[in-house]
């Protein structure tokens, strides 16, 4: 898939708000600080497109672009540790849940997932709870450039091990780096997939 286009639509705190749900939508969302809106300023070809921040918990809403007028990119606000009082967390929480279990344009979440370190709970946690749902989604192993490639894949390894314990079969998954621009075309590829499908099923 080639980005001829990319523009923020606008951002919402409730999922009544968001645009008609005539597109598919892809979320984003992963712990604070994962390196989410540099992942999606790199997929899009566009260093400004979403906020990027050195503060985790700097998206606090359900923020949309929609690419190539065909479908919607969701910015989702991150979980995990955020310098933000327990209430604030907490209505972020119910925002997201919210939006992933009763938004019914929603074609897949990627789940980004640090590579440079070890299962996090808070990331176990959030799969399970996409699993029980049956919401579909797969995961983005984000900051790649950051480690030698056999270090990424013992961690990538460690998460799929934790996973097992709860799950049968495990979700495609990818490795990602916004700053060597590693995994662009596979993400987008699966994507324009994802897409074809839809629109046969339709």
């Amino acid at each position: 898939m080639i980005i001829h286009n990319a523009r923020f639509v606008g951002s919402y705190v409730k999922t009544s708000q968001c645009p008609e749900p005539k597109r598919p939508e892809y979320a984003f969302i992963g712990r604070s600080n994962v390196g989410k809106s540099s992942l999606i300023n790199m997929l899009m070809d566009q260093r400004k497109l979403a906020k990027v921040s050195g503060t985790p918990g700097k998206t606090q809403t359900l923020n949309y672009f929609l690419i190539n007028d065909d479908w919607y990119l969701v910015d989702l606000p991150g979980y995990g540790y955020a310098k933000v009082s327990k209430t604030q967390r907490q209505n972020w929480q119910k925002m997201i849940r919210d939006f992933l279990a009763k938004r019914s344009s929603l074609a897949c979440v990627f789940v980004l997932v640090d590579a440079r370190i070890s299962p996090q709970q808070a990331d176990l946690d959030f799969t399970n709870w996409l699993g029980e749902l049956r919401i579909p989604f797969v995961l983005a192993f984000t900051k790649a450039d950051k480690l030698k490639a056999r270090e990424v894949q013992a961690n990538i390894e460690a998460f799929q091990q934790a996973m097992l314990q709860h799950w049968h079969s495990l979700p495609q998954h990818f490795i990602t780096s916004a700053k060597s621009r590693q995994g662009k075309k596979e993400l987008l590829d699966f994507i324009a997939a994802t897409n074809q499908k839809l629109a046969t099923a339709s």
